[in-house]
């Protein structure tokens, strides 16, 4: 019988050893599901904490082919520069404890916890998919983003090539792109984006967070080191392919004093434009980067939190237009006055262009047989 002056209940939660080289440290139910799951101690020792010489086997990342019938993803958000992307991946490698994409694992029955970075789903079939939409009579040209939910950059693309495939039926069409990414893995594919540059049709955004090498292990395991993305930077730059950086999450507290020095850094390895957002916190995010924060950096957590709310209007995360992207009180307006006193002074942003949208055609091959029934319209 169960008494209070037992060491530990059954049905008590036991915190969940942390996996090397991942960001989450749990793997909590998602809001739609009705049971919580929680990780117990069934009295024979098997949640019992690990010594400190045992290491947990690596956690490996599984792939799913995704379904989907369609691959170019509509949004009509307003404070959103675009109103078109393709995410060839859902869920991301990177392991960003702050990403706001964790919370469309729920969707899929999984959890935005340790599911959303090790259980991966791809789309083998994005390139054709894209080909058929782009080759639509009513489709019209305009800025495509790739990078904006999940990165098409993350480390299965190494072996997988879904986004080189997208990258190569967009220059087919001359259709513009812009990427964000914080993997050095996009200079492989320089060789499409420089000529797609020389035609103003290519852009690039490489998301630095800190410079601080021990703090982006932590807080982005899987991503490209602070100084390969500035390498990326410099070569995307050297090959002419217009390319900025995005300081990207300012967690106040935490790596929001970098701003300048990323910005510095950023600018002197070629990057002509820059841009930022303050920590988003949604659904179930909130727990996950509370948890990692007081695991990780316990001693700045409650003043995180709490300069978090400040910029929150009192919660951890606020929701509407115009304002989930840059927070406000006098912390947001402090931020928003220090980058762009530093963009002024590094000459960021000066130039102001928008890739080109009238040269987009559809190629002969990728012509749509009109004759068949719309809903099994094929390639000729």
């Amino acid at each position: 019988m169960k008494t209070p002056d037992d060491p530990l209940y059954p049905d008590d939660p036991v915190a969940t050893p942390q996996q090397r080289g991942r960001g989450a440290l749990s793997n909590d139910s998602s809001r739609f599901d009705r049971e919580r799951r929680l990780r117990t101690d069934d009295g024979w020792g098997a949640a019992a904490p690990l010594d400190a010489d045992d290491e947990l086997p690596p956690l490996r990342t599984t792939l799913t082919r995704d379904a989907t019938r369609t691959i170019i993803a509509r949004n009509s958000s307003p404070d959103i520069g675009f109103d078109r992307s393709i995410n060839p991946y859902r869920g991301c490698e990177h392991g960003c404890i702050y990403c706001f994409a964790r919370p469309t694992h729920a969707y899929l029955g999984l959890s935005p916890g340790l599911d959303f970075e090790t259980r991966l789903l791809y789309k083998p079939e994005a390139a054709a998919l894209l080909a058929r939409e782009l080759a639509a009579p009513k489709y019209r040209c305009d800025v495509i983003a790739l990078g904006t939910n999940t990165d098409p950059y993350q480390p299965v693309e190494r072996e997988l090539k879904v986004t080189r495939q997208i990258l190569r039926t967009l220059e087919s069409f001359n259709h513009p792109l812009g990427i964000v990414t914080k993997n050095h893995m996009v200079t492989r594919d320089i060789d499409i984006l420089a000529p797609m540059a020389k035609r103003n049709l290519a852009e690039v955004m490489i998301s630095i967070t800190t410079l601080d090498r021990a703090l982006a292990r932590d807080m982005e395991p899987r991503a490209s080191a602070p100084h390969r993305r500035l390498d990326a930077i410099k070569q995307l730059a050297d090959a002419g392919i217009p390319v900025g950086v995005l300081t990207s999450p300012m967690i106040p507290g935490l790596n929001d004093h970098e701003m300048e020095a990323i910005l510095d850094a950023a600018a002197a390895a070629g990057a002509t434009r820059a841009s930022y957002i303050v920590l988003r916190l949604p659904l179930e995010i909130k727990e996950l980067f509370e948890e990692w924060l007081r695991a990780h950096r316990p001693d700045r957590a409650e003043r995180v939190l709490g300069l978090v709310r400040e910029m929150r209007g009192g919660a951890l995360y606020q929701a509407e237009f115009g304002r989930r992207m840059k927070g406000e009180g006098a912390y947001a307006e402090l931020l928003r006055q220090r980058f762009a006193a530093a963009a002024r002074r590094l000459d960021l942003n000066r130039a102001r262009y928008r890739l080109d949208t009238t040269q987009f055609r559809v190629p002969d091959e990728a012509r749509v047989d009109r004759r068949a029934d719309p809903r099994q319209a094929r390639l000729l």
